[in-house]
């Protein structure tokens, strides 16, 4: 994955969080640490798909990064530095980032494998649907993303189950979940 800060020369440089985040708080091991490459940039290796998946959309939303996600092999054995790595993965996550930059979800999926086309229509979609969400809706579905029944975010917000399950349906979060499995499914296949 290669991620590059949206509108970073008007703000500040929000690259030092993102790697704490990913590289500590963000419940998976990447194969080698997310590392800031160029400027605004980071550059990390995955294996598991739904962490890519999780990731990509979650930064989207805040459409603070454009995520490039590169499919394909990597010259091993791995160097220990991130920014060391070569490979078809990492020239597709370059071209990936930089056409990221003008979709309208901040997401792009390059690689050879054909489900890659499947898996980037799927995460620019959900990317797009994401930043058309109220904050509300936001806040339901990131909940329910994390295992919480409607009951318990219902108490949790101090709202109805009724309300809850009106936010939900208004993210589309039910769809949501179902095509982010496809995606999964589909970036398993791709990198077979």
């Amino acid at each position: 994955m290669t991620i590059d800060q949206r509108k970073s020369r008007t703000s500040d440089d929000l690259v030092d969080p993102l790697l704490a985040e990913l590289n500590q708080g963000s419940g998976f091991t990447p194969v080698r640490a997310f590392e800031r490459t160029a400027g605004d940039e980071v550059q990390g290796i995955l294996d598991d798909p739904a962490a890519v998946v999780r990731i990509a959309l979650k930064l989207a939303q805040t459409e603070k990064w454009s995520v490039g996600i590169g499919i394909g092999s990597v010259k091993e054995p791995l160097p220990e530095s991130t920014r060391a790595g070569s490979g078809a993965a990492f020239e597709q996550a370059r071209e990936a980032v930089e056409d990221a930059k003008h979709a309208a979800g901040h997401i792009c999926v390059r690689g050879q494998h054909p489900a890659c086309e499947d898996v980037d229509a799927i995460l620019q979609l959900l990317g797009a649907l994401s930043l058309k969400r109220t904050e509300a809706a936001v806040e339901a579905g990131t909940m329910l993303a994390a295992g919480a029944t409607q009951q318990e975010i219902a108490a949790s917000l101090g709202i109805s189950q009724q309300a809850v399950s009106a936010r939900l349906r208004a993210g589309l979060w039910q769809e949501d979940q179902r095509v982010r499995e496809t995606a999964i499914r589909r970036l398993k296949e791709a990198d077979q």
